[in-house]
């Protein structure tokens, strides 16, 4: 019974993980297309991704149903729940990461007939680029269980943190030239975020592949920063509760409070 137990949850799990690899390479393909419909003003190709969003939080909320049934039904052992929760949250970072790619086709529509310096276009193409690589990064490495490519997919953040920051510089300067109005340049440096910001949510699909292979985390780095200083310090303080909470609770109020 057990074994058949074991079978089935391996089993459960898998066609979770195939899912999943399948909601992420939509949105890996949907970068691009997302980058060339800004530069482009394809508007029917913005309406095709943003209409397409549904679908992905639909099949989001049945990949989190099916993980939530695991749980109840399988009994899974320490090493199982690490994989179930670990799905969870790579999944919430996949749906996230497509609402981003949604919102980068909906500020297309919104700078619709802006002609872009060729020194912005060309960052946009790189920050698509990039972010798309990111992606490719953190599927290869929960696909093959690789934690040393989960934790390369950091370095590849960096560049991109970088792109954004330089296309936020060019766009004021822009601005400042008489290239484009404000309202133009507030809604492209909003996309050079939610260009960064999908790379963040690769990083944290790294993070959970990391956790899963290794149990690392990147709580680990605090952590240990706090159990090295060990008595060098007295911890936070504890706050002080107002008199009517104290009372709910049981507790002696601080001295002068509520007096």
């Amino acid at each position: 019974m057990m074994n058949e137990l074991r079978k089935s949850f391996h089993s459960d799990l898998e066609d979770v993980r195939t899912e999943l690899v399948h909601l992420a390479a939509f949105v890996t393909e949907a970068i691009p297309r997302a980058t060339n419909i800004l530069l482009t003003g394809d508007l029917e190709g913005a309406d095709y991704i943003i209409s397409g969003d549904d679908e992905i939080d639909a099949r989001s909320l049945d990949l989190e149903d099916r993980c939530v049934q695991i749980l109840a039904l399988q009994a899974p052992v320490a090493g199982d729940l690490r994989q179930i929760l670990a799905a969870l949250k790579m999944i919430a970072e996949v749906e996230r990461s497509a609402d981003l790619v949604c919102n980068i086709c909906k500020a297309a529509r919104r700078i619709y007939g802006h002609q872009l310096d060729p020194s912005l276009r060309g960052i946009i193409t790189r920050m698509g680029e990039q972010a798309q690589q990111l992606y490719i990064a953190a599927i290869e490495a929960f696909v093959e269980n690789d934690a040393a490519k989960a934790a390369a997919i950091d370095d590849m953040d960096n560049y991109l943190d970088a792109l954004q920051k330089q296309f936020v510089q060019a766009i004021f300067e822009s601005h400042s030239a008489g290239n484009i109005d404000l309202q133009v340049a507030v809604q492209l440096a909003v996309v050079a975020r939610f260009y960064e910001r999908i790379g963040d949510h690769a990083v944290n699909i790294g993070e959970r592949v990391r956790y899963v292979v290794t149990g690392w985390m990147p709580e680990h780095k605090g952590a240990a920063r706090y159990r090295t200083r060990g008595d060098d310090t007295d911890g936070m303080p504890t706050p002080e509760l107002p008199a009517s909470v104290a009372a709910d609770s049981g507790a002696e109020p601080a001295p002068g409070v509520g007096e």
